[in-house]
Formats: C-alpha cells, structure tokens, sequence
C-alpha cells in the first residue's frame, strides 16, 4: 500500500498507518535467544525486547537502564550497579537482582555455548565457567540484596560498555527450564524491554508491540521487523510505502539516490569491516600441502584485489578501502601496512612474485570456491574479486550464492568453506571488538586459523591497566593477525538508511543502534499535510 499525501486535522501523530512502525532488518534472525544471539538480524530485535545493566542512548552514549546508578571501586575491579525500583518482566512479574545473577549464570553455563561471552572473560571465573571447570556459582557476580549487582573482575575492563553486548540482558528462566528451545517463540518469550513478541512470521516478520510494565511508554505502540534479505527488494518496498525505515541500501549512484529521496537519505560513519575469509584448515589455503605455500598464496589473493575500485564503483556510499579489520577509533593507532602506501600495479606485481613462491602458475592455479549470503552487493562483490584473482593470477572462481541461515552454518562448520564472505559490526567502540573472534578458542573463529602469539597479546592488553598500553598491545595482535593473512580486509562501512519524513528521533550514531523505543511519529500541526 503506498502513501503519497495525508491530512491531518488538529495536532496528531502523523502517522500513516495504525501506529505500526515498519523497519526492514536484513536476514532473518537466526535466534531470539539474547545470550545466543551473534549478528545484527537478532540485536536490532532483542534490542527493544530487552535493557541490560545500562542501556544506549539515541546518540550511541552509555545510559542507565535497569541500574538507576553505578560505581567502581579505586582498582577498577569491582562494579556496584544499583538496580531502579519496581522492575518487572512483560509478563508483570518482578525483576529482582538474584534473578539477573541466574541469568549471567546461564550466559556462561558451557551449554549455552554463548558466542559474545569471551568478551566478558575479566569477570572473575566466567573462562572457566563457560569451559566446564568450575560452577557457575564460581561466576564473579552476587546479589548482596534485591536491588544490587556486584560485579568482581581479574583484570580492568571498560564494564558498562561491555554490558551493553546481548549477553548482558537478563533471560526469564522459568520460560527457558518449561520451553527450552522453544521458550524464544510467540506466548512463551518474556522480556524487560520497551516492548514485547507478539508474533513471528519465519522468513516474513517479527511484530512486537508496546510492553505495558516497561517504565516507560514507548511513543509508537507497534513495530514490525521485516525479513528484507536482498536489498534491492527493500528499497522498492520502501518506495511502495511499506516500509519507514530502512535497514541498508542496495549498491547504486548517490548521486541519484540523493536526488530522488533528499533528506530520507541518511549515510553516517559506522563501525564496521568487510572482509573475505579464508578457511586456513584445509589445503589449498591452509598448511597441509608440502608443494605449495598456502600464506604465500593467501598474501596473493589480498595484493590482487583493487580495494580502490570496489568502493568507487561498487559499493558507493563513502566506504574507505581497508588493508585492516578496525575501523579509525579514537586513541587506536594501527602499526602501518606497507602495501596500503603502494600503488595498486605494485600490489599486483607483488601478488604475482608471492603466486610464484607459493608454487603456482598461470597453467596450475588452484580453482576456488568463494561463498557468500544472499545479497545483491555481495555478489557483485565476489564477481569483481572473482575477475580480479582471475585478470591477475589465473585464478578461476565459483561462486556459492547460499540463504542467510545456510550460509552461517556453513562458515561456522569449515568443512565445505574455501573462501567466504565475513566482515564484523561493531558491538562497543572498541578495537578489542574486531579482533577477539580470532582467538584460537573463540566461537566465532571462522577462519580456523589459531596462533599462540595472537592470543598472548590479547591477554597482555586485557591485563593492561593503562588505555594507551592496552591500545599498543591490540595494534600489535592486529598487526599480526594481518601478517598471517586469514583474511582479506576490503572496506571499512558507513550505515545507510532512508527513513520516511514522518518518523522522528532517528540518530546517526557509530554503532548504527536505533532503539524503537526512541523514535515517534512527527507531530504536524493543524492544516499541515505531508
């Protein structure tokens, strides 16, 4: 149904539809599970289903959310969150501290194979809890009363940032002990947030609406998440007027975009990278073939793509060519790359001596396989890397175009994977962030690729007192991740959104986070139409 023009008669919420925000969301999500939950698809959802400790503001600032007020001790090894008065879940029930202590516990059970939890590994006992050789109630987090929450770390860490991760929200455990898998599903999920599950179309929408014991009233009383996993289908539902906001864009002249759309057009700074993977198990671009040098080949691979052309005629909304995974962040100085300050033919002379060393040839090139999610950018991501690996190496690549949940399991499995697409979004502005899914435990390593030295050096700057210190020490890890070449860094994101003129409250923000409950309906005065 589209919408052109209204008439409003007084002063109303301007609203073209029954107070129903609808807002694209990418990919189905693959859990509602918060402390399972590991893409953006989830987040954005569980994000107005639950609030944590603290919460973000429309800006991207750490706010207070289910703790009124926080404090440190002098070492920076212990927090005391003071809960707010009268919390309840969304079925009415009350929210109490012991309840939340239960919920982290969960969170870190070996079970629950949470894959954000290493980024909470500084509360006291959580490694060895998530790894089976302690209890959870071994986990340094207690409820001396109802309205307190102490958290004890081994080591400084910016907590309340970390809070913010889904992780961190609080899971109703009787639903999860009743209904198990099933405890994420319409009827059974109950929650704390703004607003609760009202219904879960698979592959269509996920509708939630207002929670009436959340201690606030959420200014729109509905919100619709649609599944838009190509993106050019977003954009012509956007322009049919199903759609308020948008979750991304597809690949196409700004210039254009600009025109047509104006001040809808909302292209922001973002942290995040796009990169390609390699699955470093198996031959040919893992150890295991004494003929060929599979880091000479992967070394390669990267010098053969012109990053340049990518983002000027690709992807086309400011992206920044990256030779690195973390984006620029304030007080993060990466140690330099070298084939950053070179020409892209020198880049390719380069890859052409590597291809050698690593024992190929125009007339024995291996063949690849490069897989990605459904989506229109990514495939004509891998089509241009594709003809560039070939135009430079002789390289020829098939490409494995899969659906979003296919996709995951695949990569995550590293059994049929070559070459994937990967790329992370940030959860907190910080470096560690980007790096920690390549630790040689971490659940998210899709690579496979495992180093001693790498994991030392997150360590060192988890231990680090001082933020300078820390931030050398992660240049460094990063900087060897980089050397060993399990992945090819391509562009660093800028967030991009249309949003329909009648919504208000929508922030840029770093994170690209945008809490339904924070944007409302323009309010147009009397005689005023749209």
């Amino acid at each position: 149904m589209a919408f052109c023009c209204w008439l409003l008669i007084g002063a109303a919420a301007a609203s073209p539809r029954d107070d129903t925000l609808e807002r694209g969301n990418g990919p189905e999500p693959s859990t509602l599970d918060a402390q399972r939950c590991q893409e953006v698809a989830c987040e954005n959802v569980l994000r107005d289903l639950y609030e944590g400790m603290v919460a973000e503001g429309q800006d991207g600032a750490v706010i207070p959310g289910m703790a009124q007020r926080w404090e440190t001790s002098s070492d920076g090894l212990t927090w005391t969150f003071h809960l707010r008065d009268g919390l309840r879940w969304s079925n009415g029930e009350t929210l109490d501290a012991p309840q939340i202590v239960a919920s982290f516990r969960r969170a870190f059970a070996p079970m629950t194979a949470a894959p954000f939890a290493e980024s909470l590994f500084a509360i006291h006992a959580a490694k060895a809890v998530q790894d089976g050789k302690q209890l959870g109630t071994a986990l340094g987090i207690e409820a001396p009363d109802a309205h307190t929450v102490v958290f004890r770390l081994d080591h400084p860490a910016p907590l309340p940032q970390l809070l913010l991760l889904p992780i961190a929200y609080p899971v109703y455990l009787p639903a999860v002990q009743r209904w198990g898998a099933q405890s994420t599903r319409p009827g059974h999920l109950v929650s704390n947030g703004a607003y609760a599950l009202s219904d879960w179309l698979p592959q269509a929408s996920i509708t939630l609406v207002r929670n009436p014991h959340y201690r606030e009233r959420a200014p729109i009383g509905r919100v619709r998440y649609l599944v838009t996993e190509d993106a050019g289908s977003e954009l012509q539902r956007y322009q049919a007027g199903d759609l308020d906001l948008t979750e991304t864009l597809p690949p196409q002249p700004l210039a254009g975009l600009r025109a047509r759309f104006g001040a809808q057009l909302r292209i922001a700074p973002y942290l995040g990278a796009f990169w390609f993977g390699f699955n470093v198990t198996k031959p040919p671009l893992g150890d295991g073939d004494r003929r060929h040098d599979a880091h000479a080949l992967r070394q390669a691979l990267s010098l053969a793509i012109d990053r340049e052309k990518l983002t000027t005629y690709l992807t086309g909304f400011g992206e920044t060519p990256a030779f690195g995974i973390v984006p620029p962040l304030p007080g993060y100085t990466p140690l330099p790359i070298p084939a950053e300050r070179w020409t892209q033919a020198q880049r390719e002379r380069e890859a052409l001596r590597l291809f050698r060393v690593a024992g190929y040839s125009r007339d024995n090139a291996p063949p690849l396989e490069l897989r990605f999610n459904t989506s229109v950018l990514h495939r004509r991501l891998a089509l241009a890397v594709a003809a560039m690996w070939n135009e430079t190496l002789g390289v020829h690549v098939r490409l494995r175009n899969e659906e979003w949940k296919v996709f995951v399991l695949s990569r995550r499995q590293r059994v049929i994977t070559q070459v994937f697409r990967g790329g992370w979004i940030a959860d907190v502005a910080d470096p560690r962030d980007f790096l920690a899914a390549f630790g040689s435990d971490g659940p998210l390593n899709w690579t496979g690729w495992r180093d001693a030295g790498f994991d030392a050096l997150l360590a060192r700057a988890d231990a680090a007192s001082d933020p300078a210190q820390r931030n050398a020490l992660l240049a460094q890890a990063e900087a060897r991740l980089l050397a060993a070449q399990p992945l090819v860094p391509l562009y660093f994101y800028t967030s991009k959104h249309l949003v329909k003129p009648w919504l208000d409250g929508f922030i840029a923000n770093p994170l690209d986070h945008h809490a339904s409950r924070f944007l409302s309906w323009q309010v147009v005065p009397q005689g005023v139409a749209r």
